[in-house]
């Protein structure tokens, strides 16, 4: 091929990439000291792979140390910049920063209700009302703006404690959080997260963020990371959440990942003069294991239920071989794919509306039989939701139970404490970022990721994860991964133990005949085993359509 066709290729190629990046746009303060505001904004937008707008709301003269002037840019000019850019650059979000002036609030609160009435936009807000120095960017005149144009029209509001409770209205709800963010939800916010990173005191050696959102609520948990270079993180917070809406997460999936990117950045934070350096946010970031967070069960709990997060530093390679994972419905059906060799099986029977006495005995039986032909077999018995009745069987070594998010939150505090007491051990479900933060939490001895291809065996309002949210299942998740969902041929179970999961599900797959079945899954399980591992992504993609 000619030099010249080879690069006009190229060129083409490079159009067609930067053109496929979801655009952002961030209206906010320019740091001149290059720490925070639209320097951190364009930091976090590089990690997250979009293209950043910066536009200029203020100007500040300031350094590492101190804030010494602070310039909102005319309500003209920060119009004439957002019309520039709208017909050209339409953003898929915006965040908002240091936006300097109550007339400048009301320019963002109009173009975001023209680019909607074209195409859905997300607005993340920043409510930058101080700087950490101690000086004062928002009036009276400014909190009224953004409580009656920009909090009814936010995606997500990202204020620190502090922010929560002047936009709240000074005193509001004692400064307890959970009740702050319920306050803010009220404006017409659809989703809240009250930042802790500065609050040190409130939660020593953790870094405890809480969030409301449609989706889930509760405390993000990870360790704090000690470093005096903090210059620039509830930017790049905020810009990070507007990054993964504009990817098309969900609100609650996209503050895990602002959580981890943040995370990241301070430990990759720098001295730039002699104050508190910037944060830095770099591609790569979600791939790295210890940056997953834990995530509280209860919205009315404190810390107690997210502060046993797994042994992120184990290799998946170490963790317990669960290998064909059969799901039947019946003990008979048990006694075949054991005899077969399978040795982890579900007894998945389902509630009929209304169980009387009779059916419950009928399922007591199911599982006694269930369990006998298990331990004859050497094999693992895994209870579908009837924990308690598991419980009851008394043999934990034998014994798995595994339920749902929605049975688990339905459970409460006191009876997770429970089944934590039972000695059984625990498989869970997990669809979403926030899901497998929620199941972290618990320790269990693994999380499904599913479904990974499309499956008709449940109506569920999940996106198939596929093989590369699966294989980043594997790498993230600090626990044995079990891939469940759509597996119908072996080729598609070869495909998945090359992800790295510890077990892999097949439920119509068994056919009549699991003597004859099962040996096909073996093999396949047995090459994916042997071949090359899949690669990780570095960010993975939204199970949840927004």
């Amino acid at each position: 091929m000619p030099d010249h066709v080879s690069a006009q290729k190229q060129r083409a190629q490079a159009a067609s990439e930067s053109i496929a990046k979801p655009i952002v746009w961030s209206i906010a303060g320019n740091d001149s000291g290059g720490g925070a505001g639209l320097s951190a904004d364009a930091r976090a937008a590089e990690a997250f792979g979009v293209h950043l707008c910066p536009v200029v709301a203020a100007v500040t003269a300031q350094n590492s140390r101190a804030v010494t002037r602070v310039e909102p840019v005319s309500a003209e000019l920060l119009d004439a910049q957002l019309a520039a850019l709208a017909d050209d650059l339409p953003p898929a979000a915006i965040k908002t920063g240091l936006l300097g002036s109550a007339a400048n609030i009301a320019v963002v609160a109009r173009w975001v209700g023209r680019l909607r009435e074209r195409a859905p936009v997300a607005l993340v807000v920043d409510p930058v009302l101080g700087a950490s120095t101690g000086a004062a960017f928002a009036g009276e005149a400014a909190l009224a703006a953004y409580r009656e144009l920009l909090l009814p029209r936010a995606t997500l509001v990202t204020p620190n404690r502090r922010e929560a409770a002047r936009l709240a209205g000074g005193g509001a709800a004692g400064g307890d959080v959970p009740a702050l963010a319920a306050a803010l939800r009220g404006t017409g916010a659809q989703a809240i997260a009250v930042t802790g990173g500065d609050d040190a005191a409130a939660a020593p050696g953790r870094s405890l963020d809480w969030i409301a959102t449609p989706q889930a609520g509760g405390w993000l948990a990870l360790p704090r990371v000690a470093t005096p270079h903090t210059h620039g993180t509830g930017c790049t917070f905020a810009t990070s959440a507007a990054c993964a809406l504009a990817l098309g997460f969900v609100p609650a999936d996209a503050l895990v990942l602002a959580k981890m990117a943040t995370t990241h950045a301070l430990a990759h934070g720098y001295a730039a003069g002699q104050g508190a350096g910037p944060v830095a946010a770099r591609p790569g970031f979600a791939t790295e294991p210890a940056l997953l967070p834990a995530m509280s069960w209860d919205e009315s709990s404190q810390f107690s239920s997210c502060l046993r997060p797994p042994d992120t530093g184990q290799s998946p390679k170490t963790f317990e071989e669960i290998g064909l994972y059969a799901i039947v419905d019946s003990a008979e059906r048990v006694r075949q794919v054991v005899a077969a060799g399978v040795r982890t099986v579900q007894l998945r029977i389902k509630t009929p509306d209304a169980p009387d006495a009779a059916w419950h005995a009928a399922l007591r039986q199911s599982a006694a039989d269930a369990l006998a032909a298990c331990r004859v077999a050497g094999a693992t018995l895994v209870v579908n939701d009837h924990w308690r009745l598991a419980a009851e069987l008394g043999e934990p070594s034998h014994l798995v139970v595994h339920l749902g998010q929605e049975d688990l939150l339905a459970l409460g505090e006191a009876g997770r404490a429970e089944l934590a007491a039972s000695g059984l051990k625990l498989g869970i479900s997990s669809h979403s970022l926030w899901e497998l933060c929620r199941a972290r939490a618990l320790a269990p001895w693994y999380a499904a990721c599913g479904p990974v291809w499309p499956t008709l065996t449940k109506a569920m309002p999940w996106v198939p994860q596929g093989l590369d949210n699966l294989a980043w299942w594997v790498r993230m998740a600090g626990m044995p991964v079990v891939a469940i969902g759509g597996i119908l041929e072996p080729a598609q179970l070869e495909l998945a133990a090359r992800s790295g999961a510890s077990g892999v599900c097949v439920v119509r797959g068994l056919g009549d005949d699991p003597a004859t079945t099962v040996p096909r899954w073996q093999a396949a399980l047995a090459a994916g085993r042997a071949a090359p591992p899949l690669p990780v992504p570095a960010l993975p993609h939204p199970s949840l359509a927004p």
